[in-house]
């Protein structure tokens, strides 16, 4: 196997801009580990401060990034190696951290999995060496003692540079803690920097749903667990260490990625509410800084659409609200009416499923066929590639965009606009794809092929167009 390890060195001669970034990323030594209960930990401490934070999550979860900006106040955004190239993640850390003091990045699962057994691609150890991101592994100590130094050793030797420069102890105790942070220095030769622990904390357990994390909105005591959390980070963390690390990042090089700026402002419609709530930040920023307006609003809750020359219309829980999606018949007929009358939509996954006939049995959109049904299980998880098998919405034939399917639930009509392809070379047909729609349930990160959202809002535009001109 042979690995990148030229640790944060490595910009491409093209690349024309320098951004000082103050950034540190929570790596786990595996998933369950207590890497994401540490980042909140210390993104509410550092919050209580007053610093101006952003938080990013590598991979492709979204409710990671809408926990941090919803309970915690910080904003929230993606970098996930597989939808972009190293440049673009760099161009996108540096954009979104240029209002923040600090920038905290989450990793996913362990700190070297990637997308095979054997491989660190697309790793959360790769989004810490294509961005120069000092790395502060979680470990969880419960039931050991000498055992620790060999894993926190083995995770900085796996690679002649690994980038783990500290190391946070989960879930042991005040007394355990002096002992550990001794051997760490003495077995490690101050080559990694023990910078504090959180003991166990069961009262401050976040619950979780088959897509990860409950949203912000459902935790009722969610502020006191996360002031909870933030005091015992500011007894038992090292957080003037962390500054002091994430302060130390060399500067990010990237080249800026070309942005088309349209004259004529559309209007975008966006459901935004308990049911569709997950977007990727970046998509809704890139379609603003195209000139959009973007509209929210509630499938759940009103009566129809603002104002508007486009839908978007986003994943989420829709199977949680089924009875006020089927019982709000106005908005199911005004959308049904939009769309046969050519108004541009993006549907993703629960948007996707919310346009179908039905869901379990509850009347919804009905402008696609089929109907909507739990499986029990992740249904085609994972990392795909899109073909464009035909000329559409937000492509022409052949093109291509990297993309991310995470659901339970399947569809009885799934389209054929796309070819779908995993790394392992599985293959399917997925997607409605027409000249004013696309409708699936893979998810879109528009700057993996800002050419989507162009087209998309091209397509808002006519629609705009042919309106005022009837």
């Amino acid at each position: 196997m042979e690995l990148n390890t030229d640790f944060g060195r490595g910009a491409p001669q093209t690349e024309t801009k320098e951004a000082v970034v103050p950034r540190i990323l929570f790596a786990g030594t595996a998933s369950g580990c207590g890497k994401t209960t540490v980042t909140f930990a210390v993104l509410q401490a550092l919050a209580n401060r007053g610093i101006r934070l952003h938080a990013f999550k590598c991979g492709p979860d979204y409710i990671d990034p809408m926990f941090h900006e919803r309970a915690i106040g910080a904003k929230g955004s993606n970098l996930d190696l597989f939808f972009y190239s190293p440049n673009t993640a760099r161009y996108l850390l540096a954009k979104n951290a240029e209002d923040a003091d600090v920038s905290i990045l989450e990793g996913v699962m362990g700190y070297y999995d990637g997308l095979g057994i054997r491989s660190l691609e697309k790793s959360t150890y790769e989004v810490a060496r294509e961005t120069g991101t000092p790395a502060v592994l979680v470990i969880n100590g419960h039931g050991m003692a000498f055992s620790v130094t060999a894993l926190l050793r083995g995770f900085r030797d796996a690679v002649a540079e690994s980038g783990i420069q500290g190391v946070i102890l989960n879930n042991v105790s005040w007394k355990t803690y002096p002992l550990l942070k001794e051997a760490i220095l003495e077995e490690l030769g101050g080559t990694v920097k023990p910078l504090g622990y959180l003991p166990p904390m069961r009262d401050c357990a976040f619950e979780s749903r088959h897509l990860g994390l409950v949203t912000a909105e459902e935790i009722v005591d969610i502020r006191a667990k996360l002031n909870r959390l933030a005091a015992q980070a500011e007894q038992s963390i090292d957080l003037d260490g962390i500054l002091d690390l994430a302060r130390e990042s060399a500067p990010i090089c990237y080249a800026p990625v070309p942005v088309r700026k349209f004259e004529r402002q559309a209007r975008i419609a966006v459901a935004m509410d308990r049911a569709f709530c997950f977007y990727y930040r970046d998509n809704l920023e890139l379609l603003r800084e195209m000139g959009a307006t973007l509209c929210p609003f509630s499938p759940l809750s009103d009566a129809a659409l603002p104002a508007c020359d486009a839908l978007y219309l986003g994943g989420g829980y829709p199977e949680l609200y089924l009875d006020a999606l089927s019982e709000n018949a106005s908005m199911r007929t005004h959308i049904r009416t939009a769309l046969a009358n050519g108004m541009p939509c993006i549907a993703e996954c629960g948007g996707f499923m919310y346009l179908t006939e039905a869901i379990e049995g509850h009347p919804m959109v009905g402008a696609l066929p089929g109907d909507c049904t739990n499986q029990g299980r992740l249904t085609r998880f994972g990392y795909i590639t899109l073909t464009a098998k035909h000329n559409s919405l937000l492509c022409n034939a052949g093109e291509r965009i990297n993309a991310h399917e995470f659901h339970h639930y399947d569809a009885t009509h799934l389209g054929n606009g796309f070819e779908a392809r995993k790394s392992n070379g599985a293959a399917w047909d997925c997607g409605f794809a027409t000249e004013r729609l696309y409708a699936g349930y893979p998810h879109l990160p528009f700057y993996a092929n800002p050419r989507f959202a162009e087209r998309f809002y091209e397509a808002a535009l006519a629609y705009q167009s042919e309106n005022k001109e009837g």
